[in-house]
């Protein structure tokens, strides 16, 4: 069962993706780190599991973590030691295949209760990072002693041993999170003019504060959520390549009882950047350009208080790219994945008086065991399940320019370039195939209607 990405690098002319996924160590199940890469993000390769708990190692398992560059300029992996603490490992080739752990595992030991240390801070998913010859490690976490609000604690040291812990990296604020909250896998870094500290809270999913850093201190300015109750964007990590751009992959989860083939799926590599009011963009990369197929393209037309269907735009490997200018309406969507009867289908609305885009899932499918968890990962929270994923969006322009990539069971709706939301969705007839447009109390002019068929990526055991 695999999901958090981590350790993501770009090394040698190569996507590095490392993920946990679980497996049996002499009859109990055990966490480990998988490993793929790819050249150019379509053609990946699998290769041996990279991290294992050993009989000889002091953790129980591999849990998240992050892949960053020594002093020498050399990967290295710093991840959380299940009952041990943050532990190290080294590359001993190019292609990342084999790692030698550390043996002054773990370098920063998990305080145990009882312990001076254990209400001070929290030893969990580090982040790693060189900072003028000096190491920096961030460990996500709530803020002790209460275990309550989100905060992360930062360590330093000067030769990777020896770790001092240093303070709160920044301070949470009541407005944006909730008390039950944390910073789980951490990813702090610099982009355009500011800085992002992005992570997860596991009751609510991927989200990223926006501020500034100085000496060893993050002040967040503004807080984004990358999730909304409904939603399936978990674990996400980022790396960047050689051109410098901020590519991202978050962990889909399944939204299935049963957890069944469809447990997890990775997303699509995403590009972060800036706009001039250093405002968080997201786009998919282009190289997945290189997967289209049969295109097609209408001219321009208007909609008014109808639904259309458009029965050459059908399909459940299909990316589109749309522009829509509102005139004056209330409302205007998509249906996707729908089946002649519409017994199934599912409803993107873009709601103008609301300021609201939703995916609606409440007819997605037949199966019963659908469900849409929230909060995600509680034990002590009861959970709902929740058909219909809802973000805030300002439409400030009035052409909404959208891109939809349905492959299957997962959806990714991006908006404005300032929106990105993931949907997991399971149609069970095979006709839940057919897209509809529709507009209410207004009309709409289609500018751009154009789509094509998705290859898929393609994957190859490099063991």
């Amino acid at each position: 069962m695999p999901f958090d990405p981590n350790g993501c690098i770009y090394w040698k002319g190569k996507f590095h993706i490392f993920y946990i996924f679980q497996e049996g160590l002499e009859g109990a199940i055990t966490h480990h780190w998988g490993h793929a890469s790819s050249s150019n993000l379509i053609h990946w390769t699998y290769h041996p599991p990279a991290l294992a708990p050993t009989n000889d190692s002091p953790e129980k398992g591999i849990f998240s973590g992050c892949a960053f560059l020594d002093r020498e300029g050399l990967p290295v992996i710093a991840y959380y030691g299940i009952g041990a603490g943050i532990c190290l490992a080294f590359a001993n080739d190019d292609d990342l295949i084999n790692w030698s752990k550390s043996p002054n595992n773990p370098v920063i030991p998990e305080p145990k209760r009882g312990d001076p240390l254990f209400d001070v801070y929290r030893v969990f998913d580090p982040h790693v990072w060189v900072e003028q010859d000096v190491y920096h490690a961030i460990l996500g976490g709530q803020v002790k002693p209460h275990n309550q609000y989100d905060t992360a604690y930062l360590f330093t040291s000067t030769d990777l041993v020896h770790w001092d812990y240093q303070r709160p990296f920044y301070n949470p604020n009541p407005q944006w999170t909730e008390a039950i909250e944390d910073c789980a896998c951490p990813d702090f870094f610099r982009l355009d003019d500011t800085h992002v500290l992005m992570c997860i809270s596991h009751t609510h999913g991927t989200r990223y504060y926006l501020g500034s850093y100085q000496n060893g201190t993050f002040v967040s300015e503004s807080h984004h959520r990358m999730n909304f109750p409904g939603g399936s964007c978990f674990a996400s990590e980022s790396l960047v390549d050689q051109m410098g751009r901020r590519i991202v992959w978050a962990w889909a989860l399944s939204q299935l009882s049963n957890n069944n083939d469809y447990f997890s799926v990775m997303t699509m590599p995403r590009v972060l950047s800036t706009d001039t009011t250093k405002t968080l963009t997201v786009e998919p990369v282009r190289e997945l350009e290189l997967l289209r197929k049969k295109h097609r393209k209408l001219p321009s037309f208007s909609m008014a208080n109808e639904t259309r269907t458009f029965f050459d735009y059908s399909g459940r490997t299909q990316e589109f790219s749309i522009a829509i200018e509102s005139n004056e309406c209330d409302q205007f969507g998509l249906i996707v994945c729908s089946s002649p009867n519409r017994i199934e289908e599912t409803r993107i609305l873009f709601d103008l008086l609301k300021s609201e885009i939703s995916i609606d899932t409440s007819d997605s499918s037949l199966d019963k065991n659908v469900y849409r968890a929230f909060p995600i990962i509680g034990k002590k929270l009861p959970k709902k399940d929740i058909a219909v994923q809802t973000a805030s969006h300002q439409f400030e322009d009035s052409v909404t320019r959208i891109r939809l990539f349905i492959d299957e069971s997962i959806m990714e709706l991006y908006v404005d370039r300032h929106l990105c939301l993931t949907q997991r969705v399971y149609p069970t007839l095979a006709n839940s195939r057919m897209t509809r447009l529709f507009v209410t109390n207004g009309s709409i002019t289609v500018h751009q209607l154009e789509a094509w068929e998705m290859s898929p990526l393609i994957y190859t055991d490099g063991a």
